[in-house]
């Protein structure tokens, strides 16, 4: 059965790729990087707990190191010009992750539903990525050169997404969640839909700042509020559920400096003097989303 087992490796190829072409570059602390993240793509299922441990621990101290570098900008490559068509490869990967996650549905003998998103999005990556060598004709090495330099532009934040959501999981195993749903339980007027629906709302939106990350926030409000008290309590359908809290919970990662790969290294990338004018600028739109998601969701359960 396909599933992971095709993600994992492909991304896994790619980051070596990224490692050995550091070193060619003698850019060690960045070849470092990206070879630990590649040995745990690649071998992550076989060296075990106290092995992925020791990776994670390796890999923060290579960032913490200040190792790693921004390759300049004379190394980016150069296209012929060829107008709005370069859009074409890009839009093939979103397309081809829509398509395959509702053809994969159909096909549960093959696919392993429960991965059918992403092994149609690895799908869709390596179509774009052959469309553009029959089309472009770079050289072979040429889009891995120029994902690394995208990928040392934005530096350790690259993983803190995967970090964050692992978190998330760590805290919903040690019952977090549980406790976060005792205190919640306790501030909830009985009966209250609307009260149930702003603390879950909020709570995805505060856990989020907190975490960086809306995937690290969710296995904690669900255990919490989503499932005993939304779904469980008043009868929810779980799907809106979840899609409208993780919608709260991005709101959260507007605003916050958690997120990282989102607000801080883009306010690197552009030089600009306020680390936090990227949130600054968010926040007028992240209040009244969140408030829009929020009362969207009392109108879909109520």
């Amino acid at each position: 059965m396909i599933g992971l087992n095709i993600v994992y490796p492909v991304a896994g190829t790619v980051f070596l790729l990224f490692a050995l072409l550091g070193v060619r570059a003698r850019r060690w602390g960045n070849a470092a990087f990206h070879a630990l993240l590649a040995l745990s793509l690649l071998v992550g299922d076989r060296i075990g707990d106290l092995g992925n441990g020791a990776l994670v621990l390796s890999l923060i101290a290579v960032a913490t190191f200040g190792r790693m570098r921004a390759r300049r900008t004379d190394d980016i490559l150069a296209v012929a010009p060829r107008g709005n068509a370069l859009f074409v490869p890009a839009l093939v990967i979103p397309a081809a992750a829509l398509i395959g996650t509702l053809l994969f549905k159909q096909m549960p003998a093959l696919i392993d539903a429960k991965q059918g998103t992403l092994v149609a999005l690895t799908l869709g990556v390596l179509l774009a990525l052959a469309i553009c060598y029959c089309w472009i004709r770079p050289a072979l090495s040429a889009p891995f050169r120029e994902g690394l330099r995208l990928m040392d532009d934005i530096g350790w934040a690259a993983v803190l997404p995967q970090m964050l959501a692992s978190l998330g999981a760590v805290f919903a195993a040690s019952g977090v969640g549980e406790v976060v749903g005792g205190i919640a339980g306790q501030a909830i007027p009985q009966g209250s839909l609307i009260g149930a629906v702003i603390a879950y709302g909020l709570g995805m939106a505060l856990f989020t700042m907190v975490m960086g990350n809306a995937f690290a926030a969710f296995p904690v409000m669900a255990a919490a509020v989503g499932l005993p008290l939304l779904v469980h309590g008043y009868g929810a359908d779980p799907a809106p559920v979840a899609a409208i809290g993780m919608l709260a919970g991005f709101c959260g990662t507007l605003m916050t400096p958690m997120a990282a790969n989102f607000n801080l290294v883009p306010a690197a990338l552009l030089e600009l003097k306020d680390r936090s004018a990227v949130i600054k600028a968010q926040v007028p739109t992240a209040l009244p989303l969140l408030a829009f998601n929020i009362l969207f969701l009392w109108l879909v359960i109520r």
